[in-house]
């Protein structure tokens, strides 16, 4: 018995390493001056700290063109006089000013970068005012190729909406376009046509009528924001509303849609108040009481806008009609609904500081589509369901991006990353545990830009697992482990292959029909059995493969 698995193992590690290095290589992906430029916590960003915008802007459906201004506020944090502002080709700035002063300003590509002639002295509060305006990019397939979408309702009016995730706020207005530094509260008015309706972030303070026949509506967001975060919605909306009884008291819910979509979404919307009773369980308080919570319809699929949550999934259950996972449990509910409002516990109140770490939105809100279905439906339903969403799973690239140029992962961060957090609370094995984690980690991250890293050592914590290896196998390879097994001479063995160096997940099997806990390793391990119990099968719910080396 020695022998033989002397003889595997010899082979398992000459294999294994060729593997590893395989797996850990890094892409020849090629990064560019722009890309250090947008996705790095440059010396011009880092200086000073971002409290406040009141972003001014005019929206001209005609023209498909946007002008105005943005207020910036900061806080001096060392002293420099060179600040970098984004505002993507082929919108302009056409004037900055501080203290009445006009500044001088050079741009470099989507880039920028103001000389301040005041004395910027730490602890100061300042501002500066920047005019601009143009065409921004229209988009193409929003929200993925984002940009404004300038479209038309079934009434011939204009539907009009902004989605920039990945692509950038500064798309359409400038800002200090890094996710790292979230501005705490900002005031965002939009002047529209007078027969229009503009819906934006936080609460609507007031709206205006201007002489030009034309109206501005002033929104005001009372906590941090991210950019992407920031939105414009123009159509001829209609609205209904409602109190959530939450945990932290009544939730106001308004709901904008198309004039003739108001009694259908009276029906449909009925998975918002569902989804906020199943997520405040899982994961503590709706983040943004304070700027209530809104659905609106727009004229792409939808998107996690703060507290102005977006919709349009055609009044369909699932994904525009579809069961992503493949069960039935999908279409127990409106994906755009209960996805994109997951978001505002994981993107919106705990945000990347850096897009690489894209995983912590999306991995987290994909799995709360599970966490809704068992809230609802139970835990063999919820399991179904994110067992069945494996099917989505590419396994083209790492999760992970590369750090400081703006780089997001694979796709996989979805339906992967959500069972790779199937399988971490499998491995917990204690559901109160694991509710406690994600509630406490909104709490602890409450409002808070975090690494990827962060999240980990939190889950490590708490749970008292070091998940450091799963994290690495699950988020940066492309490789699904593989529990390797033989019976030989009275005696089972088993060990993980294809996976990262010392993959040590402790897996759940049923060894000759009886239930028990295994904890593998890269190392061959063996247990004595009998030559007629032979048979094993790994538990569904990891994510993860078999192979019996010897029949």
């Amino acid at each position: 018995m020695k022998k033989i698995f002397s003889g595997v193992f010899i082979a398992f590690l000459i294999g294994f390493t060729a593997n590893a290095q395989g797996l850990l290589k890094k892409s020849e992906t090629v990064f560019t001056h722009q890309d250090t430029l947008r996705g790095s916590i440059t010396k011009e960003r880092a200086w000073w700290d971002l409290k406040y915008y009141h972003l001014d802007v005019k929206i001209n459906p005609k023209e498909k063109t946007i002008t105005g201004s943005n207020t910036v506020r900061y806080t001096v944090l060392s002293e420099y006089n060179k600040m970098q502002i984004d505002l993507q080709e082929p919108m302009q700035i056409y004037k900055v000013t501080q203290g009445g002063k006009d500044l001088k300003f050079k741009r470099d590509g989507n880039a920028f970068f103001i000389d301040l002639i005041e004395k910027q002295k730490i602890g100061e509060v300042k501002e500066v005012v920047i005019s601009f305006g143009g065409k921004p990019r229209e988009a193409v397939n929003a929200p993925w190729d984002g940009g404004i979408s300038w479209k038309k309702d079934k009434n011939g009016k204009d539907f009009i909406a902004s989605s920039c995730q990945g692509l950038g706020a500064s798309v359409w207005w400038p800002n200090k376009d890094h996710m790292y530094d979230e501005v705490e509260n900002m005031l965002i008015s939009v002047n529209v046509p007078g027969d229009l309706t503009d819906v934006s972030n936080g609460r609507l303070q007031s709206v205006k009528k201007e002489k030009d026949g034309t109206k501005t509506f002033n929104w005001y967001v009372s906590n941090p924001i991210n950019n992407y975060g920031v939105n414009i919605n123009v159509a001829d909306y209609v609205n209904f509303s409602e109190k959530f009884k939450g945990e932290k008291g009544d939730l106001d819910c308004s709901y904008y849609v198309l004039r003739d979509n108001l009694a259908i979404a009276k029906e449909h919307f009925k998975d918002a108040p569902r989804m906020l009773k199943a997520f405040e369980n899982w994961f503590g308080p709706y983040p943004f009481y304070e700027d209530s919570y809104k659905l609106v319809e727009v004229p792409y699929l939808g998107m996690e806008h703060q507290s102005s949550v977006t919709y349009g999934n055609d009044y369909k259950m699932g994904y525009k009609g579809k069961d992503l996972s493949g069960t039935g449990w999908g279409l127990k509910f409106d994906f755009i609904i209960i996805h994109e409002s997951g978001h505002e516990w994981f993107a919106n109140n705990i945000t990347y500081k850096d897009i690489a770490d894209m995983w912590v939105h999306e991995s987290f809100t994909n799995y709360s589509e599970s966490l809704f279905i068992e809230y609802y439906y139970g835990k063999d339903a919820a399991a179904e369901y994110v067992i069945g969403c494996r099917r989505n799973i590419e396994n083209d690239k790492p999760i992970i991006g590369h750090y400081d140029v703006n780089n997001e992962g694979s796709g996989d961060m979805y339906p992967k990353g959500a069972n790779m957090l199937h399988m971490i609370r499998q491995v917990i094995n204690d559901d109160a545990k694991w509710k406690s984690i994600l509630r406490g980690m909104n709490k602890t991250f409450y409002h808070q830009t975090v690494t990827g890293k962060q999240i980990q050592d939190y889950i490590n914590e708490q749970s008292g697992i070091n998940f450091n290896r799963v994290f690495a196998q699950y988020l940066t390879t492309t490789q699904i482990p593989v529990f390797e097994y033989m019976f030989k001479n009275g005696t089972f063995g088993y060990h993980w292959t294809n996976c990262v160096a010392n993959f040590d997940m402790p897996v759940r099997v049923k060894l000759n029909g009886v239930e028990t806990w295994l904890k593998p390793t890269t190392e061959w391990k063996s247990e004595k059995t009998t030559n007629e119990n032979r048979t094993i099968e790994v538990d569904k719910d990891f994510y993860v493969t078999s192979s019996n080396i010897i029949e």
